[in-house]
């Protein structure tokens, strides 16, 4: 387990604004974090990195050769956002970020949604929305393994093969188990077994096996498409859902979009074990269309920033930055995502008013 500096309070995190709205709404999120950590004996210790797509397109790699060896020495890493017009999706995301899940064996994607006061959901009858989908994040159908033959011929064949290993199912699994305990003690499993019959029906037979483990928590499966659709026709019924890695990634779609946008919500990529850092993110992309211009909406980053707080074992610290940007929600100043009309300067100045008069 990696030993953070708790003697002196001092955290280290490694910054990759990345590209578009990136380096915007993750600069708005640390000085959110240092307003919240200022009068505290906490100390937050930010080192920007100028790696993504422009550092791609400069130096024909997405980080550099050593970049893993650079981030291993930092508590955790805060990201803004990945991907640019001119460099192909498959390029950024294999060149960076997957990398560093995997290399930092961060198989938790942990991707909480709650309806935050002074935010509508498009669904009319949403209810209390919270909701959290726990995402297998190394492994399942996002491989490398596999290729193409004969290509642009009509005989062209594509061959991509899904890796699921029993280690790799058994302690996401637990993972969700356990996050449902410290929540409301419910948990469904999403699968797809009736159309997908190996690695689905195996993924089902661990998640019985590990709910041996757990008679208190009220578990069931679910289909994936189904899951999907009562996750829009009755959210407020669901406490936490595991899933595999795209089923996962699926389904935290949707439960960012009925909590109102995808610029709200966050994700923390985790290594339980802290043996590596682990990464925080807004779930949102780049928006290389509104680069530039001011009106990113900077909610998901500094909720990005609450979860990074509480998994480095200051939960409290994490709670005030949460409890406070839901206050400036919900008070009106919004991003025109949301309905309203601030910048995101103005945004992140009333959160950090606010986290000051507290």
């Amino acid at each position: 387990m990696r030993d953070f500096e708790r003697e002196s309070g001092v955290v280290r995190v490694a910054v990759i604004g990345g590209d578009g709205i990136g380096p915007e709404v993750v600069g708005a999120g640390m000085r959110v974090l240092e307003a919240a950590t200022k009068d505290s004996s906490l100390e937050l210790r930010f080192t920007e990195f100028p790696w993504g797509c422009q550092y791609y397109l400069e130096h024909g790699r997405m980080m550099p050769e050593d970049g893993l060896e650079t981030l291993a020495d930092f508590d955790a890493i805060y990201l803004g956002a990945v991907g640019w017009p001119t460099v192909p999706d498959h390029v950024s995301l294999w060149g960076l970020l997957l990398p560093i899940r995997r290399g930092f064996d961060q198989y938790v994607n942990l991707r909480p949604a709650r309806l935050l006061r002074g935010v509508e959901s498009p669904l009319a009858n949403s209810g209390s929305l919270d909701v959290t989908v726990v995402r297998e994040n190394t492994e399942g159908e996002y491989s490398d393994s596999g290729g193409r033959m004969f290509e642009g011929t009509p005989h062209e064949i594509v061959v991509q093969e899904s890796i699921f290993t029993r280690r790799g199912v058994e302690r996401i699994v637990r993972y969700a188990y356990e996050e449902a305990g410290r929540r409301r003690g419910s948990l469904i499993g999403a699968t797809k077994s009736n159309g997908i019959s190996i690695t689905m029906p195996f993924f089902d037979e661990v998640f019985r096996e590990i709910g041996e483990e757990y008679p208190n928590i009220e578990a069931s499966l679910m289909h994936a498409d189904s899951l999907a659709a009562r996750l829009v026709l009755d959210p407020q019924s669901f406490d936490v859902v595991v899933g595999s890695n795209l089923l996962g990634d699926i389904l935290s779609e949707v439960t960012a979009a009925v909590s109102g946008a995808i610029g709200i919500a966050p994700s923390a990529n985790l290594n339980p074990e802290r043996d590596y850092p682990s990464l925080f993110e807004p779930i949102h992309g780049s928006a290389p269309d509104i680069a530039g211009e001011g009106i990113a909406n900077p909610s998901g980053a500094i909720w990005a920033g609450a979860l990074l707080l509480d998994h480095l074992g200051y939960p409290e610290a994490g709670e005030r930055v949460l409890n406070t940007l839901e206050e400036t929600l919900a008070s009106g100043v919004k991003t025109r995502d949301l309905g309203g009309s601030a910048t995101t300067e103005e945004v992140t100045e009333d959160v950090i008013e606010r986290l000051r008069s507290r």
